[in-house]
């Protein structure tokens, strides 16, 4: 029996077989939500819940856990609300987490939704959850300064909101942070050192998210504007001393080590690519 060779004409290339190709990278989601980020939230959906109670009850909820500048007055007009003695301390913190309506909530959450996942990722989760309460506080106490009197409850997380947000811009534009021009995975982004207060109020983009936030509720804020289907007016005093917390009182939380070497400024395309 003949056996055949082929021979290949050494002006041809040998067949070969197609290339190999790269195994697919897996693309990282939009915004994926950290454990205290999903706890915080299902806490607000479930104390929403609330709304399905009974009027007297819902309203008896209000006035226990809501924040009511008068329950703090001292004079001779004082009014005696559900909750006692104990109601003068929780409430601090406890407002922030009632809504008035979906509105009220979904806005707070589509807010709190790009800051707070990178606050909670670098802070982990006590540390988050003492910061939300700390600026729930602090708004609490700017309200309270600028509403003595008023019976009125006021309700809702925009005070800890508007805390993350602040927090959030002391690393959210240095380079490689989740609002820079070069970011790495979502981990990664949200535990670049930090910028120092100082060098933050230096910063032309932080001006500018400054600039915008506080246009915005002085807006809101004077101009009477209201949220939602029930037409509550804006505590913006509240945002604003939730904010002013967030700010200063972020190194105190934060457990990123700043390092010898200042943060690299990302308010210009990236520096890496310069050598």
């Amino acid at each position: 029996m003949n056996r055949r060779l082929k021979v290949f004409d050494p002006l041809q290339s040998p067949p070969q077989s197609p290339p190999e190709l790269p195994p697919d990278t897996p693309r990282e989601p939009i915004l994926t939500l950290p454990g205290a980020l999903t706890a915080y939230v299902l806490l607000l959906a479930v104390i929403h819940l609330r709304v399905l109670l009974p009027p007297e009850l819902e309203n008896w909820t209000i006035d226990v856990f809501g924040f009511i500048p008068k329950r703090y007055d001292s004079t001779l007009l004082a009014i005696d609300f559900p909750g006692g003695t104990g109601a003068k301390v929780w409430t601090f913190v406890t407002y922030s987490l009632l809504h008035a309506n979906l509105s009220h909530l979904g806005f707070n959450v589509l807010w709190l939704l790009p800051f707070g996942s990178a606050l909670a990722r670098r802070f982990g989760a006590v540390r988050f959850f003492v910061f939300m309460a700390v600026t729930a506080a602090a708004g609490a106490l700017a309200h309270l300064v600028t509403h003595e009197h008023a019976v009125a409850p006021m309700i809702g997380a925009s005070a800890s909101v508007s805390g993350t947000m602040a927090a959030a811009i002391r690393f959210a534009f240095v380079q490689g942070s989740f609002l820079s021009f070069s970011r790495g995975d979502a981990d990664a982004a949200a535990r670049v050192p930090a910028l120092s207060l100082l060098r933050a109020l230096r910063n032309p983009r932080v001006l500018g998210f400054l600039g915008v936030w506080f246009g915005v509720n002085i807006i809101f804020g004077v101009g009477s504007i209201a949220i939602g289907a029930d037409g509550a007016s804006v505590a913006w005093q509240a945002h604003i001393g939730g904010f002013f917390a967030g700010l200063v009182l972020f190194s105190l939380f934060d457990p990123v080590p700043r390092g010898a070497a200042i943060a690299a400024d990302a308010s210009s395309p990236d520096a890496s690519n310069s050598g």
